[in-house]
């Protein structure tokens, strides 16, 4: 039986709150897209601010997954798919046992590196957690999708999980789950991210009564979501730019915030088809600043975009440039010390349509069009053209970083 290795850091437990690491996600049934293919979301935030896309080789399969920049060779990741067509994410629970700690998180994260490595699809990962020493160490929600069509939620404590099956009717009679940090069969007295929870819930279910789920649409409306259901505030609807405000706001429960470093959407792939065509469009850094990407695993260290993976800094370039961006949407000059509660939404979103966030959705709207273009062409010929594939890589890659130093002054 494997044994999970436990790391224990005191003093980071003590500094930093669990709200630091609020993901938030979801699991759409290929039964309510508009093509017929699931769709598996994760928004990530952590204490980590630079994350990247590195391309591993497991044990039986390749794989490849985001992962932060200060290791070459990650004991965890953070979300990923594998040459089966097998991918998984995760959110932690704040609301089951064992009460939650950084020791989890990082077992968290072990846990998907060995399942992309081992297996195959949602049944295999069954047989990984039952085959792993008890107690787990581990308070989780996982969601997985697989070429077969599976798309599951899994609550896992220290000693078991209770499975969601996102096909299944009775538990999502519209056809999607989403969880944030608290697990529906914990305790109710406990958890965070309700609030991210309920804004997630109706965006997802808003865009599967229009038949508009699309990996497109789960970025622009739910990784770059400014809205806070509970005080009811909408800070796209206007009422929050100049001249009515400063355009300044505080930063409180919305799904996008200072400590997003990553958003995933793995767009599975219908039963027959290549698995090759799983796609894992990614954010890497803060939405609201960063361009999505496709990413394939066949395509090896050719698959993933140049920007996307490790620059000769040990970062990514298009998550480096986002990352800044975000810095001067959060640099107020005289909260300073507080750069974390206050950001400049005229900057990132105004009416003259030049907002930060209004000129990557311009450049994001232009690569999907020419991306999903190929990514038919591929479906119709059974197969991924490869070369084709890397010329598209390389061309995005030096139209953002140009495109960025002209919009965003960019050095």
């Amino acid at each position: 039986m494997k044994k999970l290795i436990l790391i224990t850091v005191c003093s980071l437990i003590m500094a930093v709150s669990s709200d630091v690491f609020a993901c938030t996600s979801a699991i759409i049934s290929g039964r309510v897209t508009p093509d017929g293919r699931p769709l598996l979301w994760k928004h990530r935030d952590t204490g980590a601010a630079q994350n990247l896309v590195r391309y591993f080789h497991g044990d039986k399969y390749a794989f490849s997954a985001v992962a932060e920049t200060n290791n070459p060779n990650p004991r965890s990741v953070w979300m990923g798919v594998n040459e089966a067509g097998f991918a998984i994410m995760n959110t932690r629970s704040y609301n089951i046992e064992p009460i939650d700690n950084e020791e989890n998180a990082s077992n968290n994260g072990y846990i998907m590196k060995l399942a992309l490595g081992e297996c195959a699809d949602a049944i295999e990962f069954e047989t990984l957690l039952n085959s792993l020493e008890k107690p787990w160490h581990i308070s989780a929600n996982f969601g997985v999708i697989d070429a077969h069509s599976n798309a599951y939620y899994y609550e896992v404590n220290n000693d078991g999980y209770i499975r969601f099956d996102v096909n299944d009717p009775a538990t999502a009679p519209l056809g999607y789950v989403v969880r944030s940090n608290f697990s529906f069969a914990g305790d109710t007295e406990r958890g965070v991210g309700y609030v991210r929870y309920m804004q997630a819930d109706e965006i997802v279910k808003a865009g599967v009564m229009h038949n508009a789920m699309t990996p497109e649409y789960i970025f622009n409306e739910l990784s770059r979501s400014f809205e806070n259901p509970l005080i009811g505030v909408n800070l796209k609807n206007g009422d929050f730019n100049r001249p009515k405000t400063t355009g300044w706001f505080v930063e409180q429960d919305f799904i996008a915030r200072y400590t997003t470093t990553s958003s995933v959407v793995v767009q599975g792939v219908k039963k027959g088809e290549p698995v090759e065509m799983t796609t894992m469009w990614t954010v890497i850094s803060y939405p609201p600043t960063t361009v999505a990407m496709p990413v394939w695993v066949c395509g090896g260290e050719d698959g993933i975009p140049p920007i996307l993976s490790q620059n000769e800094e040990g970062r990514s370039t298009l998550g480096n440039m986002g990352y800044m961006m975000k810095e001067k949407a959060y640099a107020h000059e005289i909260e300073k010390s507080r750069k974390k509660i206050y950001f400049n939404w005229e900057l990132l979103w105004n009416f003259h349509g030049n907002g930060y966030m209004q000129l990557v959705q311009q450049i994001e709207k232009e690569l999907f069009r020419e991306y999903n273009r190929a990514i038919e062409t591929w479906r119709n010929e059974g197969a991924i053209n490869r070369r084709q594939m890397k010329k598209l890589h390389d061309k995005w890659s030096s139209f953002i970083v140009e495109k960025y130093y002209e919009h965003f002054e960019m050095k």
